[in-house]
This record gives structure tokens, sequence and C-alpha cells, in this order.
């Protein structure tokens, strides 16, 4: 069903389906901005299709398309309840070009559109209350672009020192990314370290988010505890 999915957006649109592809059961149909709303309005009205299940719509940052194509994609999730079907529209966009709102096909785009324009600085006409949803309206800039700089402080909001307020470990004090205030070259000089935990654990390093004090005596005592298990064994 899935695939009557695209073969009825072809049938409809022609040519503003630039192209589809599918993967493991997941469609997906490429569509121009201009055919956006058009294509999600089909793709739901329909009636052998009935895509009446918003799941997600998020973006993608490709800023290397730049400047020959647009920057951006828009993804949208779609699935049917009545018929157990999924399909997946997608759009590319170029950085200011604005994109029609879904919201009014699928209420519960609301926010997932807030937050694409919060974290990517997208804009969608007809959206009835844009505006930030994780981030406060000073904030300056949109953190999920790739050339947002990790080490950019936001010059409106004073960093605050509490004694009284500590993180859980395995996190040290200065740890989760604190909006530049840690100089992450000095601390990883020396150091074949990842960023990510989950790459230092694939590669076998040690973890870098996990120095404190508190997660290196556990480290330790878990590598004590595991010895100690071995020893017995023999």
């Amino acid at each position: 069903m899935s695939k009557t999915a695209i073969e009825r957006l072809r049938a409809q649109l022609g040519g503003a389906i630039l192209e589809t592809s599918e993967l493991r059961g997941d469609e997906v149909a490429v569509v121009a901005p201009a055919s956006w709303i058009e294509a999600a309005r089909l793709l739901r009205d329909d009636r052998e299709l009935a895509m009446d299940h918003f799941v997600d719509l998020t973006a993608v940052d490709r800023p290397e398309r730049e400047p020959d194509g647009p920057r951006f994609d828009v993804l949208l999730s779609l699935r049917s309840s009545k018929r157990n079907h999924r399909v997946r529209l997608l759009t590319r966009v170029a950085d200011g070009q604005a994109l029609a709102s879904v919201v009014p096909l699928w209420l519960g785009a609301n926010w997932a559109e807030r937050e694409v324009w919060d974290m990517f600085g997208i804009r969608f006409e007809g959206h009835p209350d844009l505006r930030r949803i994780l981030l406060y309206e000073e904030f300056e800039g949109h953190p999920l672009r790739k050339d947002y700089p990790i080490e950019r402080a936001q010059p409106l909001v004073p960093y605050r020192d509490d004694a009284d307020v500590s993180k859980l470990p395995p996190f040290g004090a200065d740890e989760g990314q604190p909006m530049a205030r840690v100089d992450w070259e000095a601390r990883l000089e020396g150091r074949e370290h990842h960023v990510s935990p989950a790459l230092a654990v694939q590669l076998g390093e040690r973890r870098t988010l996990s120095d404190s004090e508190t997660a290196v005596a556990e480290e330790t005592r878990v590598a004590g505890t595991a010895a100690g298990t071995a020893g017995g064994q023999e």
C-alpha cells in the first residue's frame, strides 16, 4: 500500500515528484517545495491512502549543497491508521525559503514545525503560532545548523554559579556542553578521545565526558570488581 501512495503522487502531481526511493519497506517521495502542501493534502484526503496519522516532521541541514542546491531537507512522516501503511514526504528548501505549514492538515504538526524553526531557522507559512519552543525568543541563531559554533556563548544569558546545585554522576560540574564555558581544545590536548561517549566506547577509548572524579572512581571500582571476579574463577 505504501507503493500505492507513491504511484498516486506520481499520477496526480507528475513532474512535481522529483524522485522516489524505497528501503526496507520505507517509501520516500521527494516533492518540489511549491507542491509540498498539495502532496500532503493528497496523502491525507485520498480515500484509499487515508494518511490520517501525523508521525513526525523534522529537518536535516546539508550546507555542503550550497550554493548550487537548496541547503535543507524537510521530512514529513505519515501513517494510515485505517490501512496500516506509511510514507515519507521530503522536500528541499534553500536558506531563507519558507515552506507551507501542514498544521491545517494535521494539528499535531504544530510543535514539530516550531521545533524545526527553533533549531534550523526554517519558516512555515500559515503556521498559527510560529515561535521558538525549546529556546527563549532572544536566543541568537539556530543551534542545529551545522555551522553553529559549539563554543558560542549566548550574550543575553549571564552565567550563574550555584554552590548548592550539582549534576548527577558521571557528569562533572563543567560537563554537558555548558555553552562555551569549557576550553575543549585545552581539555582534549594530547588525547585520542571523542566528545561522543558512544564513539569512544566503540573505539575502545575512555569516555571524554566522563572524566570527573566521580566517574573515574566508578570506573576504577568496576574494573576492580571485574578483576576480582575473573581471579576468583581461575
